[in-house]
Formats: structure tokens, C-alpha cells, sequence
């Protein structure tokens, strides 16, 4: 098998490459390549020409910001199949990057260039508030989804079974495992003995355990699979959804349980929080039930897990939230 082609921000060698793809017209040069925000996953570049930029993602058998980390190195293509997959809904292309072309053999796409927005992960920080607007954009995007592409409306399947392994490790069994590797006391002082009652918690080591086989079970709905503030661009054309490399067929109780836990860990009001599940049920059938404990999962997994996130609330707000996620479940 040939080996993929690394690529890097050598102008010369970028160009090259981008010609033999066809993805630069004619005597079109490379100006400038830039980094277009901090993504964890893949190598991503912005190509800026004399006429245009675009977007150049690549997938590596690593995750990029952990070198360390192992990853399925076709995550790329999985993500041009759901691309694929919502290309028939004008609701839902609108709101996301353009797939422009796709090289198989490197793992490397091609897409639409949003512009200089920013991800949604500022909510983190504190006093900063989703408006009823954004919200709705958010919730009726993902609703949109759910009901338009699943086991009633299509025959296509994106098992993406690769990545769903990855994701169950450092989901379901990494925060858990007493020894890790992963000092929490690093990321906010007091947080390891916070976290040692939740990793020799047993009954909640089964519970966690039944959710992740539930989770690498296939389903029957498309879901987003990464759906965060991360994944929300705010950008000058509005809400733009990006990232949807961890997308497969599953419950869309996990998807909306990892949207309602990442805007508790955000100090979101409680009845934006009410609000944003309202504005899901009203479009789409929920388990509200199994979507509480996907959220007090994906609560749990933030905290004492390796994906960590840049997260404004103090120790005992991280113990309170824990201590919910634990009782939801168990």
C-alpha cells in the first residue's frame, strides 16, 4: 500500500501537490497559507491565492495536537461521506463547509474557506452567554438532521466504526482507569482527589460500561457525532457547523446529551439549558432519559478525562457537576 503524502506549509511543496490534484486553476500561485484556528484532530491549512482560499484538511494515523495519540488515519474520508450525505438538504448544506474535492489516497480534503469566525468555545469563559437566536440556529440545525437523514430516509450507512473505537476509549474507559497517566492535579489543583471517588465508584463503572456498548451499537440515525461548542463556527455569514469526522448512524440521545452537558460546563443559564431541549423535541423525537445520562457521560469524561476543555468554573462548580452526573447515572 502506498504511503500517504505528508503534507506541510512549504509554499513550493504545497503548490505541487495542490496542482496535481487539480485544486489550483492554471497559473494560480499560493500567496499565503495559514493556520485557520486551534483544531486538535488534523493537519488544516488555509490556501489563500490571487483569486481565492480555501480549506486543506488532512487526517494522519495521529491525532494532531497529541502526536502521542493514535488515530484511524481515513477519519478524513468518513467526514466527506457525511458531507456526501447531507449534500441533498439545502438546510443543512448551507450551514456548513462546501466539500470541494477529496483525495483518497492522502486522506486530505478540499473545502469551502468560511472565513476568519471563531468556534463557540469562548462560552466557556465566564459571563459568556448563547443568545435565544444562536441557540436556535444550533438546536434546529441538529433537529434538521436527525430527521432528515436516517434508516427511514436513506439506505446509505456511515458505520465509521474506527472512530467510534477511538472516541469509546477516551470516553467510556480512560477517565475511569486509576492510573492514566493523566495528572488532574496539573489542570486545577485539587481535581485528582476529586476525581479518585469516581474512578473507584464500581456501580458507576458498570453503568458507564452498558452506555459505551450502547454507543458502538449502530443506530439508525445520522448523527454529527462531535457536536460542541468546538463544532459551532461563528462566522460573518452566521452559525456554521463544522468537523463532523466522528459522524456515524447511533442515538440521537448522545448527540443531544453532549450538546445539553457541554453547555452546563459552560455556566449556561438552566433555562437556556430547559430551553435548548425544548427546541430539540419540538422538531424531533427524544429519550430524555437516556440523553441525561449521555450528558452526565460526557460531563464526566471533560473533567477527568484527557480532552479537556478550557473551562471558566472553579473546583467545587467541577465536583457539583460531577456529583449530578453521577446521580443521573447511578
Amino acid at each position: 500500500m502506498k504511503k500517504a503524502e505528508q503534507l506541510s506549509t512549504d509554499k513550493t511543496v504545497l503548490e505541487s501537490y495542490l496542482k496535481g490534484q487539480g485544486w489550483l486553476h492554471g497559473t494560480e500561485m499560493i500567496i499565503a497559507v495559514e493556520i485557520p484556528g486551534a483544531g486538535n484532530m488534523n493537519f488544516t491549512l488555509r490556501v489563500k491565492t490571487g483569486e481565492r482560499s480555501f480549506v486543506i484538511k488532512q487526517s494522519r494515523a495521529y491525532v494532531e495536537k497529541y502526536p502521542h495519540v493514535a488515530a484511524p488515519i481515513e477519519r478524513a474520508l468518513r467526514e466527506a461521506e457525511f458531507y456526501t450525505l447531507v449534500s441533498a438538504h439545502d438546510v443543512l448544506r448551507e450551514q456548513m463547509p462546501q466539500l470541494l474535492g477529496v483525495d483518497n489516497d492522502n486522506h486530505v480534503l478540499n473545502l469551502e474557506d468560511l472565513g476568519d469566525g471563531v468556534d463557540y468555545s469562548f462560552l466557556y469563559q465566564k459571563d459568556k452567554i448563547l443568545e435565544d437566536v444562536e441557540l436556535e440556529k444550533i438546536m434546529t440545525f441538529v433537529a434538521t438532521l436527525h430527521t432528515s437523514i436516517n434508516s427511514n430516509t436513506t439506505e446509505k450507512k456511515l458505520p465509521n466504526k474506527e472512530m467510534r473505537k477511538l472516541n469509546h476509549e477516551h470516553i467510556f474507559i480512560y477517565p475511569f482507569l486509576k492510573e492514566n497517566g493523566l495528572d488532574l492535579d496539573e489542570i486545577l489543583p485539587g481535581l485528582k482527589g476529586v476525581g479518585q471517588e469516581f474512578k473507584q465508584d464500581k456501580i458507576l463503572h458498570d453503568k458507564v460500561q452498558i452506555l459505551g456498548n450502547r454507543y458502538l451499537s449502530d443506530g439508525k440515525t445520522l448523527l454529527h457525532g462531535d457536536y460542541f461548542p468546538g463544532s459551532w463556527l461563528k462566522t460573518s455569514d452566521g452559525i456554521k457547523i463544522i468537523d463532523p469526522e466522528f459522524s456515524f448512524f447511533g442515538d440521537p440521545e448522545f448527540e443531544i446529551g453532549v450538546t445539553l452537558a457541554h453547555l452546563k460546563m459552560a455556566a449556561q443559564p438552566q433555562d437556556l439549558i430547559e430551553k435548548a431541549l425544548k427546541m430539540y423535541t419540538d422538531l424531533a423525537p427524544l429519550n430524555e432519559g437516556l440523553c441525561k445520562q449521555f450528558m452526565a457521560i460526557e460531563i464526566l469524561r471533560r473533567i477527568l478525562g484527557l480532552a479537556q476543555l478550557p473551562l471558566g468554573i472553579n473546583l467545587e462548580v467541577r465536583k457539583a457537576l460531577l456529583t449530578e452526573a453521577r446521580e443521573i447515572l447511578v
